[in-house]
C-alpha cells in the first residue's frame, strides 16, 4: 500500500471535511433547467464554460473527473494565493483545489473522481448514464470510442439522450483527429491572419479566446436539443466544431474576400483600430495621461466630428480641407490620427471619456483588468462579479452571467467541487451504493 504524502494527506483531509459540510451538501436545485442531470467530462475552457450555463440555471451538473490525469485548470498557478506567475507556468506540485480558472469555470457542478481505466469505474459511469439525460465531453476524437460510449450504447442506457461532442474540428473530415487548443483554432478558422495592425505580422489576444466563443455556442446547442425533446420527445447527438465557430466571427471580411476579390493581409489591411464601414474617422486608440493608458474614440459625422474638436480645443481642424468632410477624414487617417494623438496625450483617460460622452461622441477609457474588477460604477452596479466561499482558496469573486431575466435568477448555491468532493454522494444517493460497497470500491481505487 502506497502511503500518502503529508501535502497529499492534509488535502484529503480538506476534501472530506468540505464533503461533510452542510453548507456545500447537494441540494435541490432550482431555475428553468432543474430536473435535467448531465453526465459532464468536460475539461478545458470550452467544455466547463458550456455546462457551467446549464449549472447556473439548475441543473445537476456531475463532472466525471480522473485523479491521475488532472484538468489543466486545476494545474495552472492562478489563484489567490499563488502569487503573480505567467498562464502557462505550471506548478509541479499544484493543489487541484487552488486553481482559479477550475473554480471559476466549475461552480454549482458535483465533482466525482471514477477510474475509466477499470472496468468496474466503466460499469458505474454507465449506471449513472442510466439515471441521467444528456451526456457532454470535449475529449480528443476516439476517446469516447475507447471506453464505448458512443451516442447508439448511450441511447440503450437511457432513453431520447442528448449527447454533446465539442471538439476543435468536429468528428468528421480528414482532420477529425487534429489535436487543438485556443490559439490553433483561432489560426486555422482565419481570425489570426485578419488580427492586428496594418503592416504586421498576424496578432492573437494573448489568450485561447476560441475556448470561450466556441463554449457559447456549445451551450446553445445543448439548450436547444434541451427545448426539442420537450417539444417532441426525441433526443440527439450534438458535433460541435470550434473551428466553425472561429468562421462564424470573421464577418464582413468574409465579404471582402469572396465578393470584391480582397486579400486579406497587406496594404491597409487589416484595419487594426480602423473602420472602413462605414468609414468613420477618428476611428481609433489614443495615448492618454500617463503610461501605458489610452482612450478609444470614434466619431461617425459632422456633428461628432465639430464635438470633438470643441473638447480638445482644436476648431481650426475643421478649416483644414483634409477634414472637411467625413470621406476626406477617412482618406486622411495617418495626418488626422496623428493630431488626435497629440492632442489627448495630455488627458486623463476617464475624465475625457465622461467628457466626450457628454458631447455626444463615443467615447471609452481603454481600461486595465484593475479598473474592470474594482473601479468601473456600471460593472459594479450590474453584479458583474459575485462572491462565492471556497474550501481551499476562502472567500472569492467569480464572473458572472452577462444577461440578467427579470423573473430568473442564477443559482449560485456552492463553489467548484474539490477534486473527488462528492464522490460518496453520487456513489451511495445517486447510484444507490452502500456504504460498504463504496468505501471497497474507494479503497481499490475505482473511486478517487
Amino acid at each position: 500500500m502506497t502511503t500518502a504524502s503529508p501535502k497529499a494527506a492534509e488535502r484529503a483531509a480538506i476534501t472530506a471535511a468540505a464533503a461533510a459540510d452542510p453548507t456545500r451538501r447537494p441540494r435541490p436545485l432550482g431555475g428553468p433547467l432543474a430536473g435535467v442531470r448531465v453526465v459532464d467530462f468536460c475539461w478545458m475552457g470550452v467544455g466547463a464554460i458550456a455546462t457551467r450555463m446549464l449549472a447556473d440555471f439548475g441543473a445537476e451538473v456531475i463532472r466525471i473527473e480522473d485523479s491521475k490525469r488532472l484538468d489543466l485548470p486545476r494545474r495552472l498557478p492562478i489563484n489567490k494565493t499563488a502569487g503573480a506567475r505567467a498562464y502557462g507556468d505550471e506548478d509541479a506540485d499544484p493543489d487541484p483545489n487552488a486553481g482559479g480558472l477550475f473554480n471559476n469555470f466549475n461552480r454549482n457542478k458535483l465533482g466525482i473522481t471514477l477510474n475509466m481505466r477499470d472496468p468496474r469505474g466503466r460499469a458505474l459511469c454507465e449506471r449513472l448514464i442510466s439515471l441521467s439525460s444528456v451526456v457532454t465531453e470535449n475529449f480528443a476524437p476516439g476517446v469516447m470510442e475507447r471506453w464505448g460510449l458512443v451516442y447508439e450504447r448511450i441511447r440503450e442506457l437511457t432513453p431520447e439522450p442528448i449527447m454533446a461532442r465539442m471538439s476543435g474540428y468536429g468528428h468528421s473530415g480528414p482532420h477529425a483527429d487534429f489535436k487543438s487548443y485556443g490559439p490553433v483554432v483561432q489560426a486555422v478558422s482565419g481570425l489570426s491572419h485578419v488580427s492586428g495592425l496594418p503592416g504586421r505580422e498576424p496578432s492573437g489576444w494573448g489568450l485561447s479566446y476560441m475556448d470561450n466563443m466556441a463554449a457559447f455556442h456549445n451551450a446553445a446547442a445543448l439548450l436547444t436539443a434541451i427545448y426539442h425533446r420537450n417539444l417532441t420527445g426525441r433526443g440527439t447527438e450534438i458535433d460541435v466544431s470550434a473551428v466553425e465557430a472561429g468562421i462564424t466571427l470573421l464577418g464582413p471580411v468574409m465579404l471582402e474576400v469572396t465578393v470584391n476579390g480582397r486579400k486579406t493581409r497587406g496594404g491597409s489591411f487589416p484595419t487594426g483600430n480602423r473602420l472602413e464601414h462605414p468609414p468613420m474617422a477618428p476611428h481609433g486608440v489614443y495615448p492618454a495621461l500617463g503610461t501605458d493608458r489610452w482612450v478609444a474614440i470614434a466619431v461617425a459625422n459632422d456633428a461628432e466630428w465639430l464635438s470633438l474638436l470643441a473638447e480638445l480645443g482644436h476648431p481650426e481642424w475643421n478649416d483644414d480641407p483634409r477634414f472637411a468632410s467625413q470621406a476626406a477624414r477617412h482618406e486622411n487617417q495617418d495626418a488626422l490620427d496623428a493630431l488626435v494623438g497629440r492632442a489627448t496625450a495630455g488627458r486623463d483617460r476617464h475624465d475625457l471619456m465622461h467628457r466626450l460622452q457628454q458631447r455626444g461622441v463615443a467615447a471609452a477609457a481603454v481600461q486595465t483588468t484593475e479598473d474592470v474588477c474594482d473601479r468601473d460604477p456600471q460593472l459594479a452596479q450590474a453584479g458583474v462579479f459575485f462572491e462565492l466561499d471556497h474550501p481551499v482558496i476562502g472567500p472569492a469573486r467569480f464572473e458572472g452571467m452577462p444577461v440578467r431575466f427579470s423573473r430568473l435568477r442564477q443559482d449560485n448555491w456552492r463553489s467548484a467541487p474539490l477534486l473527488g468532493e462528492d464522490n460518496r454522494h453520487v456513489a451511495t444517493q445517486v447510484l444507490g451504493l452502500a456504504e460498504d460497497e463504496y468505501r471497497r470500491l474507494v479503497d481499490e481505487g475505482v473511486f478517487g
